[in-house]
């Protein structure tokens, strides 16, 4: 039952990936496995799961809404927590969790309302948005530097598996089961899945897409405080990263970049696969070249899901009466 259930999900490839990952991890890097090794995995890999997470909606909404700019948007509410929030005494949990997710959202409304309204095609927003917040981010924060609040530097240590991060992880969780029992989520699943035929049964299509990329905004608040919490300071350029490796961690788990299908629990997989690959190959040496290897074994990662995942949903042909093909 519980293949049925994986392969009906889209989930079976993710799962099998890191079942693969965990194993090997096991031979090559047992570290891991201990307390101190679990808490750290958790506070790095928390990031990217829930940059992977907050793009998930935004892919299902349709219209090949690929979200460039998470990364950037990451590092501007990293920066500007940094320089704008805490030098002002405006540090506090209720003042920082408060502003980042406004920020997010607000961000995140923008960029939904261009493409729905004003209709321009969402790859080319999408890239716009990563090239403004980049250049914004360095103009803020030139050079990495400051302090992350004191209380979001303490979450950095990662020695208790147990930590504030984990609780992020925990509620990003609950939040996300709880829109998948909404009609919102199947409003979206449909949507991205065929618009013309959202449209035609009533829905409302335009705010449909709003209300996806404003619950990626809130995602990606949390996973920029987590960022904040890991690096403990301001870094214009650390969020860059994190954007090519939410989307191959958002293919690895079975999210269809067409839309109409996806879930949290893939990408997620798909980031702690991404996580996973990253830890196993710096148990290797090699040298100036280990960061290069990194991202080819990335891309590798992501051209190999992305032609299992067309050979899995190829359109299959059906003989008609006559023979030919239909």
């Amino acid at each position: 039952m519980l293949d049925r259930w994986l392969v009906k999900t889209n989930l079976a490839m993710p799962t099998g990936l890191v079942g693969l990952l965990v194993g090997l991890s096991v031979l090559f890097t047992p570290h891991l496995f201990t307390v101190d090794g679990i808490a750290g995995a958790i506070l790095v890999a928390a990031p990217l799961i829930l940059a992977s997470i907050a793009i998930t909606p935004i892919v299902m909404a349709g219209r090949g809404g690929v979200d460039l700019s998470v990364g950037p948007l990451i590092g501007f509410i990293n920066v500007t927590i940094v320089t704008w929030l805490e030098p002002h005494g405006l540090g506090s949990p209720v003042f920082v969790f408060g502003y980042a997710t406004l920020a997010a959202i607000a961000w995140y409304a923008i960029l939904a309302t261009v493409i729905t309204f004003v209709r321009v095609s969402p790859i080319i927003v999408m890239l716009a948005g990563y090239m403004v917040l980049a250049g914004l981010n360095l103009v803020i924060l030139p050079r990495p530097s400051g302090n992350a609040p004191g209380w979001l530097g303490d979450w950095g240590f990662g020695t208790d598996i147990f930590s504030p991060v984990l609780l992020v992880l925990v509620l990003s969780a609950l939040g996300w089961i709880i829109l998948r029992s909404t009609a919102l989520f199947l409003n979206i699943q449909l949507l991205g899945a065929d618009e013309k035929t959202a449209y035609s049964c009533g829905i409302g299509t335009g705010g449909v897409r709003l209300a996806a990329y404003m619950i990626g905004g809130i995602f990606a608040a949390m996973a920029a405080i987590c960022e904040t919490a890991v690096i403990g300071s301001g870094d214009p350029t650390q969020g860059n990263r994190i954007t090519l490796q939410a989307i191959t961690a958002l293919v690895l788990g079975g999210t269809a970049l067409s839309g109409g299908r996806g879930s949290a629990l893939g990408s997620g997989l798909g980031a702690i696969a991404m996580f996973l690959i990253s830890n196993l190959l710096s148990a290797f040496s090699f040298g100036a070249m280990s960061g290069f290897i990194t991202q080819a074994v990335y891309g590798m990662a992501l051209v190999l899901t992305l032609l299992a995942t067309l050979i899995r949903f190829r359109p299959k042909t059906l003989k008609g009466a006559t023979g030919e093909l239909v």
